[in-house]
């Protein structure tokens, strides 16, 4: 500016990166974070070409940026965020917001998008702050393994696009409801622990099986009292 003074801006409400307004118009890439938009379904899924990649129902679709600087901290705190997120109807009381992904038993749809990496540099956008192809596939396949661990049935719960493919995502938004999350900057020096594994909630028995299992439970006790009785009358003689 006319006072020399270097002003600094956010480029977009969503992106912590900022620009200097010096003539050398360089970005400082530090103030990049791990990205995730999340967006309430009712259903959700990733086509490449012909071939669906991934499909849920009700959930949630993650799309999620991974930056230059993130590490296995940024994986594990975005993945407990994720899962613990109250955007759902409670299951048992209908209360709105309530409920968290695991309590619902809902899939989760993560799609990987480096474009929310971006800074507008002018019109044009700048994708610097996007972590390498190579290195940003291993953080990728990490991410997804770190949400398969805690969210039971995961085989059919967590499902994925295709990385580095050119995806058509079909997005069904439920409300709408989207959510844009960033991991804070002051994690490396924080101890993050892993999501803990989610037990599968014990399933109800019906009266049939209750039925069964008195039954079982007294022919069990007729046998033990008939054992009983030829082992008292071998003792006797």
């Amino acid at each position: 500016d006319s006072h020399g003074v270097n002003q600094v801006r956010h480029v977009t409400d969503l992106d912590k990166a900022v620009v200097s307004t010096q003539s050398t118009g360089q970005i400082n890439l530090s103030g990049y974070n791990m990205r995730a938009i999340v967006q309430k379904v009712t259903k959700a899924s990733v086509t490449v070409g012909d071939r669906t990649t991934g499909s849920i129902g009700k959930g949630m679709c993650v799309l999620l940026g991974i930056s230059t600087t993130d590490t296995d901290k940024e994986i594990q705190w975005m993945v407990n965020k994720l899962v613990k997120l109250r955007i759902f109807d409670h299951p048992e009381t209908g209360k709105p917001w309530d409920a968290d992904l695991l309590q619902c038993n809902y899939g989760i749809l993560v799609v990987s998008q480096f474009t929310l990496q971006c800074v507008l540099k002018g019109n044009k956008p700048d994708f610097h702050g996007a972590m390498k192809s190579d290195e940003s596939e291993k953080m990728y396949n990490k991410f997804c393994a770190a949400i398969r661990q805690v969210v039971p049935n995961s085989e059919t719960l967590v499902q994925e696009g295709e990385f580095g493919a050119f995806m058509q995502v079909h997005i069904q938004n439920d409300g709408p409801v989207t959510i844009p999350i960033d991991t804070p900057e002051s994690l490396a020096n924080q101890k993050v622990k892993p999501a803990k594994p989610q037990k599968q909630p014990k399933k109800k028995k019906d009266e049939g099986e209750k039925k069964d299992e008195g039954e079982k439970k007294k022919e069990f006790e007729g046998k033990k009292d008939a054992v009983e009785g030829v082992t008292e009358g071998v003792e006797k003689l």
